[in-house]
């Protein structure tokens, strides 16, 4: 069977390169084009160390880049990380169409931050799904899924790069031969259980002392690595990459105004929420690298009383 992959970044490269591995007839890659001034994409640099020839268009309505494609005789089209809209047509020009990786239980999540909001809203799991991709946002008919548990102190790296990375590989080459054998299934997505949450950027991961530690929490772990929750402290953003929560035995009598610091240790500081603390042990200051709570403390002088916002 003659394969096409698509996609970018070191998911892509991942994906390629299991496939090469294990003796498919890989007949081409393409790959979202580089902004000016960037490094090569690893999946543009490892298809080239293959000998694969490499395709960028920038755009994929244009005639010519569907002649290109079609010269290429491809029986399927494994998309792995692809963020440029691809038309249906093209979807289909492959003899078994294409098909498509998303970091999500499908159809919960839809759209491209779809690793964070699960965690930041508190789930208990998470998921991939291999779907056939359509017109629409990740709203194609649905290939097979794999599921994985979200532990309290899990972050979108530990779920993302220690499992989702992983299974969605393994996953890709599951589908791979459920094509090849005439076995994959083509699910529909339950629409009435469909969810669509946007990108989730610094505007999204504000923290807001005012709610419960709980929600604090969840954002926390949800931003890091990206976008990283943050705050304000004297009039600059500082991003909180790992707190740990204390919860108050009776909220009401908290002591302390909503973002107050109560505490600072060698290796943390302290911060009022609605319903307890949380004791902060990670953070990254705008104008500094990642450090942990207590040395920014004391290089910031950060005091008793002083207040994030």
């Amino acid at each position: 069977m003659r394969i096409v992959v698509h996609g970018q970044q070191a998911f892509g490269k991942a994906v390629l390169e299991a496939l090469i591995k294990r003796g498919e007839n890989v007949v081409g890659v393409y790959v979202a084009p580089e902004k000016d001034g960037a490094k090569a994409d690893p999946l543009k640099e490892a298809a080239l160390a293959a000998k694969l020839p490499v395709y960028q268009p920038a755009s994929y309505r244009k005639p010519e880049v569907w002649e290109e494609f079609r010269a290429l005789k491809p029986d399927l089209q494994v998309m792995a990380f692809v963020t440029l809209f691809v038309p249906e047509d093209f979807l289909n020009i492959p003899t078994h169409g294409s098909i498509q990786y998303h970091p999500s239980l499908l159809p919960r999540y839809r759209g491209p931050s779809a690793i964070n909001w699960p965690i930041i809203q508190g789930d208990a799991e998470t998921g991939l799904s291999i779907f056939w991709p359509d017109n629409g946002l990740d709203t194609g008919d649905v290939l097979l899924q794999k599921k994985t548990p979200i532990g309290p102190d899990d972050t979108l790296g530990t779920v993302y790069f220690d499992r989702l990375f992983p299974m969605g590989v393994a996953a890709m080459l599951e589908a791979v031969d459920l094509v090849k054998a005439g076995k994959a299934p083509r699910i529909k997505q339950n629409e009435s259980l469909a969810t669509y949450e946007g990108r989730c950027g610094s505007d999204n991961a504000r923290i807001d002392w005012g709610k419960p530690w709980k929600q604090i929490h969840n954002l926390i772990r949800g931003c890091n690595p990206a976008p990283g929750a943050w705050t304000m402290h004297d009039g600059r953003t500082l991003q909180v990459l790992e707190a740990k929560p204390l919860p108050a035995r009776d909220p009401k009598g908290i002591a302390g105004k909503m973002g107050e610091v109560v505490a600072v240790e060698p290796d943390s500081f302290t911060v009022v929420c609605a319903d307890g603390r949380m004791k902060i042990l990670r953070v990254k200051p705008a104008d500094g690298a990642k450090t942990g709570a207590g040395e920014f403390a004391a290089a910031a002088r950060l005091a008793i009383g002083a207040k994030l916002v």
